[in-house]
């Protein structure tokens, strides 16, 4: 308490006389957990992220013109955000992937004036990452941090190019861990008050060394669109996953264990007599699966995964899907209200495969049963979405849980077993029809 109390009346008396006679003591600021420049006689995290700021880059999305090329119909910009390369040597970008979504050329502006066209590499809907690479030398790079040793109270800075603004630097502190529910398919968000703001997406979060431990991603905001001190960012964690994958085969390829998770809530928790919220409930297992073979039933609560405490479904679609094949995985779940403990095996899943269990499909990304009656809307509606992971193409689609199929392809389905048929036809695309809040709703899917 001392030491905070003579920091604020040093501080203050700097800053009201404006006198270098008034100095801070220098043994005893170099003493303190902030770093202190002596030079000058100020506090500042500087010399740490000045190392970085050369790697924070302006992302600029041009769009193509149709018709024949003229002057008129070159490529415009229709979005920027930023970017942060994590390779010189390769010129390798990390960004946002709705930064560079919808794109057919791509630039690259770097902190020293430099413009370079950009080559996309591949990008991941469900984790919202996409991964550029420009040719060009006396590039700088971030050194990446482990997120994984994060904790709530942590310095945290937000860099990029925010409002049409020249490259900017905001600090906050990391205010949570582990966030989900934001409707993505891979959910473990870092949240912070550092101030983000359109443009920012796909710029780096640093700790106070300025060191990468996120991607800058998505913002809550309390309806004007700008910031309000709640920030998300994809943690490094899984962001080096993402960006392995991409660079070795173009996409990201997922490993699964069979599953079919919704997320706890109050309803669910009191259809299963539980006083908790928090957690994912296994709805169904595939026959053959890893979840199967490791015991997991329906109405099993997983709550840890890798000692990771377990907000919702999308908590161990985090786990699960950084997971090499091959791994194995500690779950704790609960089983009528008593914990208990197994071990899954992570297998490489099928993109867009189908799989049928006792009591539930999943296909492309959905996850389908069958509906009770109260669900029905007094129609002959039997199947009911149950889940849709972010980033597939049941979500690209337009289906949202709670839909109530009513057709595939024109043909009616009554049953999980038809439906898994129906969805398996090798006619593209795939039309279904919904049932939604009282309308009737057609979609495509496009496996």
């Amino acid at each position: 308490m001392r030491r905070s109390v003579l920091l604020k009346l040093s501080v203050a008396a700097v800053l009201v006389t404006g006198m270098a006679s008034v100095p801070v003591d220098v043994a005893w600021a170099q003493s303190t957990p902030l770093p202190y420049d002596e030079a000058r006689g100020v506090f500042s995290f500087a010399e740490g992220l000045e190392r970085t700021l050369p790697a924070v880059v302006q992302v600029t999305t041009l769009g193509q013109s149709s018709g024949p090329r003229s002057a008129d119909t070159e490529a415009q910009p229709v979005s920027t955000g930023s970017g942060v390369i994590i390779d010189a040597g390769q010129g390798i970008i990390v960004t946002n992937n709705h930064v560079i979504e919808g794109g057919s050329k791509f630039t690259v502006d770097l902190a020293d004036g430099r413009l370079f066209d950009a080559v996309l590499i591949g990008t991941d809907k469900a984790t919202d990452i996409a991964v550029l690479r420009i040719e060009g030398t006396g590039l700088a790079q971030v050194e990446v941090a482990d997120s994984d040793t994060l904790r709530t109270g942590d310095l945290a800075f937000a860099v990029g190019y925010p409002l049409g603004l020249d490259q900017t630097l905001t600090m906050g502190v990391i205010s949570g861990l582990n966030r989900s529910g934001l409707g993505d398919a891979v959910e473990d968000y870092i949240q912070t008050d550092a101030a983000v703001n359109s443009g920012n997406s796909g710029g780096p979060l640093l700790d106070s060394r300025g060191r990468l431990i996120g991607i800058n991603t998505s913002i809550l905001s309390g309806g004007g669109g700008g910031n309000d001190g709640i920030a998300f960012a994809v943690p490094t964690r899984i962001m080096l996953y993402v960006v392995g994958q991409i660079r070795e085969n173009g996409e990201v390829r997922r490993g699964g264990t069979g599953a079919l998770l919704s997320s706890l809530n109050a309803t669910s928790a009191r259809d299963l007599g539980l006083n908790i919220v928090r957690g994912a409930v296994v709805r169904d297992v595939a026959p053959g699966s890893p979840a199967e073979a490791a015991g997991l039933r329906p109405d099993d609560v997983i709550v840890r995964v890798q000692s990771r405490p377990v907000a919702n479904a999308g908590s161990v679609l985090a786990t699960v899907g950084v997971a090499a094949p091959g791994s194995r995985l500690d779950v704790v779940y609960l089983r009528d209200g008593v914990e208990q403990q197994t071990t899954v095996v992570v297998e490489m899943s099928e993109a867009g495969g189908i799989a049928l269990g006792r009591e539930a499909l999943t296909a492309y990304g959905a996850g389908f049963r069958e509906a009770r009656s109260g669900e029905r809307g007094g129609q002959d509606h039997r199947l009911v979405v149950e889940v849709v992971e972010g980033g597939t193409p049941a979500a690209s689609a337009g289906l949202v849980a709670g839909d109530l199929v009513v057709s595939v392809n024109g043909r009616d389905v009554s049953s999980l077993q038809a439906l898994a048929t129906a969805l398996g036809t090798d006619r593209r695309p795939i039309r279904l029809r919904v049932h939604r809040a009282g309308e009737t709703v057609d979609l495509t899917l496009n496996p």
